[in-house]
This record gives C-alpha cells, structure tokens and sequence, in this order.
C-alpha cells in the first residue's frame, strides 16, 4: 500500500496511517516537527519520502523500529542537524537523502552508521568540511562493493557546500582526486569557497598539507643578563594550521613587556617577548605556548636577573667584549654600546653604598662635592627632566697617568645651572660626583689609577646623564703615549751615534796619522802650509801657484784620500787639462 500526504496547510503528521503501508509519501506541508512515535507501528514501511517540508528537527526515536526501511529522503527540509545513531534502527537503509537542507557538520561517529549506505546526497548545505573518520571509511570500502555478487557502486553527492580549502580539508581533496572505480560522485568537480585565494578553485588544482599538531622551539632555555638591560625571549612553531602562540608566567604574575609575531623564510611562526629595564621582579620561568585544533604544546624559558656583567663562559674574552684589534669606527661602536648598557643600568636601579668616598683629597680646591654619598645618582624627581640636551660633545683635552682634562659643551646653558661630573672606574657601579660651578665647561679629575678604564658623565645636576653624555677613556693610553715618546727619543739618539761616532772616529785618526807623520818625517813647513792652503779652496777652482805644486808633488796619497772625485754629470763633462785630474771637493 502506497499513501500520499501533500496538503500545503497540513502542519502536524497523519494519525491511524495502515499498517501494511510500504511507501509513505508526505510531500510539500507545513509540517515543522514529527512525534517520536508517529511511525512505530509501520513496520513494513520500505519507502519513507518526506521532502520539501518545513522540518527544523527529527527525534532520535522517530525512525524506531523501521528495520524494513530502505530509502528516507529528507531533502528540500530545514534540518540544521541529523540523529545519525537512528541509522542503527535501519539495517537495510541504503539510500539516505539530506539535499539542500541546513547542515553544518557531520559528526566523526556518524561513520559506524553510514557502512551499509550505498547512496548518500549531502550537497547543497552548509558544510565547510568532513571528518576524517567518515572519509577513511568510504576509503577502506572502495574495493569492496556492499554487495559481492554485485557491481554497485558507491554513490555520494558532496556539491554546492562551501568547502574551506584547509588542511583539515586534506583528506577529502586526497580521496576525491584518486577515487576508486567503486565510487561515484553526483558532481565530481567540487570547488573551494575559502579561503579567499583559493575561491571558485576546483579541488583537483589545490595542493593543501596535510594537519599537524604544533611544536614548540625555543633559541635558549636559561638566559642570563645583567639589571636594567632590555631582555628578548624568542619562541618558534610549526605546525599546520598555523599554531597560535601566546606568552605567560609560570608564577601567575603579568607580563611586563610586548610581543612580536612574525613569521620567518621557511615558513616557522615566531613569538618575540621583549622585556625592557628588566628588574628582578622579571626573574622566574616564562612558558610560551603554541595551540591548533589539533592540540597545544608549551615550552619553558628561565630568566635570571644579575647584578654584575659576569656570565657562566669561561672565557669572557671569546664574545662580548672588544679586544682590541677592531677597526676606529668598530671600537667606537663598541664603546658606545658599553656607554648605553652602563648608563641604563647604573641610572635605573643605583646601588650606592655608604661605603663611597666623597673624592675630596683628590679634587682642587675650588671643585664644590656633593657630601652625601647616596645623592651620587638618582632619579630625578618629576617634572624634572632634562627637556633638551645642554651638555654636548663631551671630551678629554688633556690628560697624565694619573688625571685627566675634561671639556664639554653648553651652549643652552643659563649662567645659574650647575652641571655634576659622574665619573667611576669602568664596571664598578659606584659612581663619584663633582659639581662644577655655573660657566664653567671644563674640569680636571686627579687622583685616577695608572692604566685603568673609567667612565665619565657630564649632566645638569640632579638630572641622569644620557648616553651621548658619557665617554670611556683609559689611563693606559697616556702611559702608552709617554712611554712612545721617550722610545721615539731613544731611537733618534742611537740612530744619531750610529751614524756619528763612525765619522768622528775617521776624522780623528785621519788627524792622528797625519800628526804621527809629521813627527817622524820631519815635513818642511811649506808642506804643511800647502796643506791649509788647500783647504780653503773653494768649490770648482784649481789649485794654481807654489801651494798647488807642492800639495802635488809632495803628498799625492793625502790629497786623493781627503778629496773625493765629482761624480756629477757636469764634473765628467769637464775636459781635462794638461793631464790634470778632475776637480775635487773637500
């Protein structure tokens, strides 16, 4: 028996329907919701048709003891949801049609459900994706057909849902572009809805990657800095999705700082935490957590806050400190870093004892000190902020081993302000000051350690300098400076003997054998005359005359050995005469 129900104004479900009913047929009402028990007693119902009604919801005892039932078709309904446990009251259900009605998921269970459908329309609903349940089971069942003497094939209906082209949409891309033989697709040629790139594309053009759960990398496990410096903690993941990945205490206390998302070359996100003048209060375990759908993972950090620059390397000369052998603009890079880092520490937390000396026996007597040794550096109160930088190009003019020269410039400077010299060996925390009285510019600091590195600040008083109000000098640079001086002279005087004792030496025994032969040969005096004689020739002239002839015949040997040959162009270009030798000169 066949009944057929299509009154557009029937709003509630047929009583006393027979029982010996194999196809119902309620078509196009106003029906909106089915008792449970309105078809308990049909228990030869083959065919249950109920489409283009104005079903919202279906109990999950409605389709109870149907165990006859072959087809339901519920398309053109208002459904938003599907009792899919009630298909275990079916057995022998092979076609189930959901079209055009207003779905949004498929629950994972609903795959111990759907093994003995063999026709199964979900199309034209609001389905973004499918469990991966429910695709592995229509995978596992492709090379067997639900009937072995058949060659039936599995038929699905997936089309017109707006499909988010995802990885969690992986698996279902993956079995629709290898389907078996055993499977067939109402409309084969699904498309993307979003995301937006990827809309309107057909599934076989995308290449998604397949989910995974997020892992956590971090660069370090345990960084340790000194007070006041600025801290980054970095915190990587990868993961598909991409995991999101938030900062917190592992105490519960706030964070202090911001964070940074970015998102490297090879496609890892990063999360940068960035703590500014850490404190201790910054010390403790910072956990960075990174979250998908899939799961969540974390990964501790230790912060440890020190007081001093000393780290745990064994060798501090390694990294992190300049030896020396750097180009001018490296070193001075260097040492402005060294400025930055001492200046934002010692000015954010002081730590001045009482045990600091005022520095009075080691400054002139007109320098005014400032006789609390706590006021050497402090915070200035509100209000009080410097609003332009007055002091400017601060420079050591002149310096000894054990004192320096200081010079700046203020040209904002009224003739009331009074400026503070901050100044401490290098790395020592403990700062002294001098108050230099108003106009003056210039400053000499006595009393400093031969060969030692210091710092030195020149600000408006009561103010913290800033970093290009600071220098680092080093006291070893002057010893360095006398100690070349001194060689330089040494050099110059070994340099002047090397090359005059060997002539003093030849010219007194050249006086010596000529006195020595003037004792023993007995030289008549003319000789010796001939001899001054010839020394006042000038330059050029030829020796004429008596004094020429005896300095020529009587001592030929001595003439050739004090007068050297010209060796000039011109002099071998003068022509002999008589048989003359050229000229000489003394």
């Amino acid at each position: 028996r066949t009944v057929l129900c299509n009154d557009p104004e029937m709003t509630l479900t047929p009583v006393n329907i027979p029982v010996d009913t194999s196809k119902l047929r309620i078509e196009k009402t106003a029906i909106r919701r089915v008792p449970g028990e309105a078809f308990h007693a049909l228990h030869n119902l083959e065919y249950l048709w109920m489409p283009y009604n104005s079903l919202a919801s279906l109990s999950t005892i409605t389709f109870k003891g149907l165990r006859r039932l072959q087809e339901l078709r519920l398309d053109g309904n208002d459904l938003i949801s599907f009792p899919w446990e009630t298909l275990a009251d079916m057995p022998q259900l092979r076609l189930l049609d959901l079209h055009n009605n207003e779905l949004t998921s498929v629950p994972p269970d609903a795959a111990r459900y759907v093994k003995n459908i063999t026709y199964l329309d979900l199309s034209s609903n609001k389905l973004m994706t499918l469990p991966q349940a429910l695709i592995a089971t229509w995978a596992n069942l492709q090379a067997v057909p639900y009937f072995p003497n058949d060659n039936s094939k599995i038929i699905l209906g997936l089309q017109d849902n707006p499909w988010v082209c995802d990885c969690s949409l992986y698996e279902m891309v993956h079995f629709l572009n290898f389907q078996s033989p055993n499977i067939a697709f109402i409309e084969p040629r699904l498309k993307c809805f979003t995301p937006r790139s990827l809309a309107g594309v057909f599934f076989s053009q995308v290449e998604l990657r397949k989910c995974q759960s997020p892992v956590v990398h971090t660069s370090v496990a345990k960084v340790k800095t000194i007070l006041g410096s600025t801290v980054l903690l970095r915190c990587g993941t990868t993961g598909v999705p991409i995991p999101e990945l938030s900062w917190r205490r592992a105490d519960g206390a706030q964070l202090n700082g911001t964070v940074h998302q970015e998102i490297s070359s090879d496609g890892m996100s990063w999360s940068i935490l960035g703590l500014p003048v850490v404190s201790y209060l910054d010390s403790g375990e910072y956990i960075c957590k990174a979250k998908n759908f899939l799961g969540a993972t974390e990964a501790f950090i230790s912060l440890i806050i020190t007081d001093s620059e000393s780290t745990d390397d064994p060798n501090p000369n390694v990294k992190g400190s300049w030896n020396g052998k750097a180009s001018g603009m490296e070193a001075a890079a260097y040492n402005d870093k060294l400025v930055a880092r001492y200046v934002i520490t010692t000015s954010t937390v002081p730590t001045l004892g009482s045990g600091v000396g005022t520095g009075e026996d080691l400054l002139p007597p007109d320098v005014a000190q400032d006789g609390n040794p706590r006021n050497l550096l402090v915070s200035p109160p509100p209000g009080q902020q410097e609003p332009e930088r007055i002091v400017r190009s601060v420079r050591v003019i002149g310096d000894t081993d054990q004192s320096i020269t200081l010079a700046w410039k203020a040209p904002l400077a009224k003739n009331t302000t009074v400026f503070s010299v901050l100044y401490a060996i290098f790395g020592e925390r403990d700062m002294r000051r001098i108050n230099v009285e108003p106009g003056k510019t210039k400053l000499t600091i006595y009393g400093l350690l031969p060969k030692t590195k210091y710092i030195v600040c020149v600000c408006v008083k009561g103010l913290i300098p800033r970093k290009e109000q600071c220098i680092i000098f080093s006291t070893d640079e002057v010893a360095s400076a006398g100690g070349t001086q001194k060689l330089i002279n040494v050099v110059v005087i070994s340099v002047a003997c090397v090359i005059a004792v060997p002539l003093t030496l030849v010219v007194c025994c050249g006086a010596l054998k000529r006195r020595c032969k003037k004792c023993f040969v007995r030289k008549p005096k003319e000789i010796q005359e001939s001899y001054v004689t010839f020394e006042s020739l000038s330059p050029g002239a030829k020796a004429k005359g008596v004094e020429g002839e005896y300095l020529t015949r009587h001592t030929p040997d001595e003439s050739n050995r004090l007068l050297s040959a010209r060796s000039s162009v011109d002099s071998e270009a003068i022509p002999k005469i008589e048989g003359q030798p050229n000229e000489y000169f003394c």
